[in-house]
């Protein structure tokens, strides 16, 4: 088996995936700013780490603590798909438009919610009582 053959052929694939990768986080970066802003909430929060969380937490109107159960596997996929949705909902999307474009093709559906008409609602959502 020729090793070095495979490892040419692997640095040559890396060499291309890069760049792109690079590019895609920088259009993902550019995207969530201007989403952020929309939803009025400081754009630079998207290039600052589980901080953007937060962030994006407040925009679909979910408790802080939900950054907790996402840490946990399994549960974490669940949550983040329900987080898509509530995005669409805040954007004025529907579920099908929420599935495809931010689930499927996410980086045209956040640049779309980004730099589109839709204008931001912020999502009422019932708080539990108090206990005394």
């Amino acid at each position: 088996m020729d090793y070095s053959s495979q490892t040419a052929d692997a640095m040559r694939a890396l060499t291309i995936l890069y760049p792109i990768t690079g590019v895609l986080a920088i259009v993902g970066i550019v995207a969530m700013w201007k989403l952020f802003l929309k939803a009025g909430q400081p754009g630079w929060a998207a290039i600052i780490p589980v901080y953007n969380l937060l962030v994006f937490l407040r925009v679909v109107n979910r408790q802080w603590w939900w950054i907790l159960l996402l840490l946990i596997p399994i549960v974490n996929i669940v949550l983040g798909i329900i987080l898509i949705f509530d995005l669409g909902k805040s954007f004025g999307k529907g579920g099908a438009w929420s599935f495809f474009l931010l689930l499927i093709l996410n980086v045209i559906g956040y640049l779309i919610l980004a730099f589109g008409k839709s204008e931001y609602k912020k999502i009422e959502r019932p708080r539990a009582a108090a206990s005394a």
